[in-house]
């Protein structure tokens, strides 16, 4: 196996966590290319599901599940669409199977789990994207694509930026618009910004985007949100521009994407585990070990973890 040449991007590609942002690209991709890992203990060998796709009729997809002692040595790619706070455990239980060669994409929001992957799988190329796909599930077990918006794909590690044309051109195939992007990083910021503030106000105050701008619990910490993001973002040599800047760019994302509901929401609602340690809790947090401040991400990442408590 070892003088094998490695295979085509494209050829097999596995899926690491089929909620909806691993169904909608299982969905989309080329037939025959994708398999899915599943949780421990599920026995299934097949993951059927109806796909809604943004126009037209919904249609079925039957996707393989990888049995947990299958032989990945033909995986040429490897999509991690876990929640943050699953991610490091879940590429571990993956790395002693995979050959090193094996580029993984990794799709999470926030910031945080990315680093832990790198140091956990340094020898791996490793690349991040940031999507502004809408995708949920409904009660049904239908996948609906609900909104579309572009993809981001770029390299954390010279290894991903050797794949990052194959990478993107094999994505691509989906019919999703997908993009090559040389600073990932600021994506991610970027991305993590309109996250904060927009997904723990919709969590607290249980509404969908768009109501957080006429409530009073959003307008006295927003201004206060944005300043401590700001702050953080120069310190970290990022583009930024001011505070008001990013409360703008917050402000126009609540309002184009008014009548969702967020992931966060939607994981206080179904008793889920939110990502607000690797969102607000990570600006706390980085803020906190600079002497910033960091009173209002701190107020809300702890808010969300009472709620998710009850």
């Amino acid at each position: 196996m070892a003088n094998r040449p490695p295979p085509l991007i494209g050829t097999h590609c596995l899926i690491l966590g089929a909620g909806s942002v691993g169904r909608l690209w299982g969905a989309l991709l080329p037939d025959q290319t994708v398999t899915l890992v599943p949780r421990a203990g599920r026995q299934e060998t097949r993951c059927r599901y109806r796909f809604q796709p943004l126009s037209g009729p919904a249609r079925s997809v039957d996707l393989p599940w990888a049995s947990a002692v299958a032989d990945l040595s033909d995986t040429d790619l490897v999509l991690v669409t876990t929640k943050a706070q699953d991610t490091p455990d879940a590429i571990t239980s993956l790395l002693t199977r995979l050959p090193r060669s094996v580029p993984l994409v990794l799709f999470q929001n926030g910031l945080g789990s990315q680093q832990t992957v790198l140091e956990r799988a340094p020898e791996h190329p490793i690349l991040a994207a940031s999507t502004a796909e809408g995708a949920h599930r409904t009660e049904t077990d239908t996948l609906v694509h609900a909104g579309a918006g572009d993809t981001w794909v770029g390299a954390l590690n010279e290894a991903g930026r050797g794949v990052l044309p194959e990478v993107v051109t094999y994505l691509q195939a989906s019919g999703l618009d997908t993009h090559p992007e040389t600073n990932i990083e600021a994506r991610l910021w970027q991305k993590l910004v309109i996250n904060a503030g927009i997904n723990p106000f919709t969590a607290i105050l249980d509404c969908p985007n768009g109501d957080i701008l006429d409530h009073r619990f959003f307008r006295q910490r927003i201004d206060g949100l944005c300043n401590e993001l700001a702050a953080l973002m120069r310190h970290e040599g990022l583009p930024t521009g001011t505070a008001g800047e990013l409360r703008h760019r917050i402000e126009t994302v609540a309002r184009a994407t008014a009548r969702n509901t967020s992931s966060m929401r939607a994981d206080i609602r179904n008793h889920r585990q939110t990502e607000i340690d690797f969102i607000n809790g990570f600006v706390a947090r980085r803020c906190e070990a600079l002497n910033l401040a960091a009173r209002v991400n701190r107020e809300l990442t702890n808010r969300v973890k009472r709620l998710g408590k009850l």
